[in-house]
């Protein structure tokens, strides 16, 4: 049994009389259906994950020691500039949503889901990476969940974030496995 989607549309006159209304919050219109103030608060979240993320990923490129340093320092860097491009990320669909972005120093670490462990050899670093790139994956995946359909933007968004945390949960099981051989 096939079931019929409804394929009416809003008409144009009042596509246009709602566009006018509440103009103040952009991009958020009528239509939007999540719990705006808890988006924020996950995003937010999620924003301060990602900072602290970046710091330790520098960290760890500058403090990288060993036969194997190079290569490793290079990967740390380059999974800080993303995480950097993630908080940006985060940082435009909080203004977009009619929220702040939070980069308060002052409560960045308490906020992020993730640990800022410095490690002091270079397995140290990768592994800190490592768990810290599994809490984000676990982190994405239930904000996505929660958000479900009601914000397909910010979905859309974590989902395409969430990719990209698992490559480096990858890239580094890998560097990890090889500094077990």
């Amino acid at each position: 049994m096939t079931s019929k989607v409804s394929t009416t549309l809003t008409d144009t006159a009042t596509l246009r009389l709602r566009a006018r209304k509440h103009i103040e919050d952009g991009a958020v219109t009528d239509g939007y259906n999540g719990d705006r103030q808890a988006v924020l608060a996950m995003l937010n979240g999620a924003l301060a994950t990602e900072l602290v993320c970046v710091l330790r990923y520098k960290r760890h490129h500058f403090m990288a020691e060993g036969i194997h340093a190079s290569a490793v320092a290079a990967e740390f860097l380059v999974h800080a500039e993303e995480e950097s491009g993630h908080a940006d990320r985060l940082a435009k669909r909080i203004v977009q949503l009619g929220g702040a972005p939070d980069f308060s120093p002052d409560t960045l670490s308490a906020r992020s889901h993730a640990e800022y462990v410095e490690g002091v050899t270079l397995e140290d670093m990768i592994r800190e990476n490592l768990v810290a790139e599994r809490i984000a994956i676990d982190s994405y995946r239930e904000m996505i969940t929660v958000i479900g359909d009601t914000d397909p933007t910010t979905r859309r968004m974590l989902i395409e974030i969430l990719e990209v945390e698992e490559d480096h949960a990858d890239e580094l099981a890998s560097l990890h496995h090889g500094m077990q051989v």
